[in-house]
């Protein structure tokens, strides 16, 4: 992940402040939350919980919310501090951070658990800046792969390095059958790439391309549909195909790499 300024920071709390982003498996992947050491603490005692959501103004959790908890959170007028700990393949040690809170609301999850609660927390005062990057590197990649889905990327050995794609090579899976490719361009919406193939045996296929990467040795695979083939005059049975990706189904580290590019681009032009 880029290093986050101190502008950026305040970038991002000033327009994302109160937007909640969900903690998806894919999200506490992603930014690499350690889940067993989320914690909820008052008063000097602390229980373990499970972050549902969070922005940079509040949270919600789930917690066992049995009497003991109940009284503490009673008796420190509904003040608690919420326990973030995180790893990042670019650091060495993890991350922790406690962010203070209030308590406003406690929902029963159901009837059958009536002591497991969501509980909204409403943070007492401006979170860490920890908390703001990875939220707002999440927010931010999810508004531009909407506002500059179009927006494509030149894949060439300057944009290779910078992308942290292990080369121009890449692998189409059309029908479940690997080929063999070139990138040609990345985008958030789609790409092109280079490829052998017979354009009735390609067109409108559903298709997943591999992306290869430095520092994930699995890669990144993005499901599309080849959406053009464009044969070569001169070389029959090589073209270009035209992939549109299935929105939906667009990873959050493809939208962060991307977006992380872009914002590169951005500061130094």
């Amino acid at each position: 992940m880029a290093l986050i300024t101190s502008q950026q920071l305040a970038n991002f709390y000033e327009h994302y402040a109160n937007i909640e982003v969900t903690f998806t498996k894919e999200v506490i992947r992603v930014i690499g939350l350690r889940a067993k050491e989320t914690l909820l603490r008052c008063l000097g005692a602390q229980w373990p919980c499970i972050i549902y959501s969070s922005s940079m103004s509040g949270a919600k959790v789930l917690a066992n919310v049995g009497s003991d908890l109940f009284q503490k959170i009673r008796e420190a007028n509904n003040l608690v501090s919420l326990r973030f700990g995180s790893s990042h393949p670019d650091k060495q040690d993890p991350i922790a951070f406690f962010v203070s809170a209030k308590a406003t609301g406690f929902n029963p999850y159901n009837k059958d658990h009536p002591d497991l609660n969501f509980i909204t927390l409403k943070y007492t005062q401006r979170p860490s800046g920890d908390l703001i990057s990875v939220l707002g590197t999440l927010l931010e990649a999810n508004i531009n792969a909407k506002r500059r889905k179009e927006e494509r990327i030149d894949i060439n050995p300057e944009t290779v390095r910078k992308l942290g794609l292990q080369s121009k090579e890449g692998v189409l899976f059309v029908d479940g059958v690997p080929r063999k490719c070139i990138l040609r361009d990345l985008s958030f919406s789609g790409a092109q790439v280079l490829i052998t193939g017979v354009a009735k045996f390609l067109l409108n296929r559903d298709a997943v391309l591999k992306i290869n990467l430095d520092d994930n040795e699995a890669g990144l695979t993005v499901p599309a549909k080849v959406v053009r083939f464009e044969e070569f005059a001169d070389q029959k049975g090589i073209g270009t195909v035209g992939l549109h990706f299935n929105e939906n189904e667009v990873s959050m580290e493809y939208k962060m790499r991307l977006n992380e590019y872009i914002g590169t681009v951005r500061k130094h032009s």
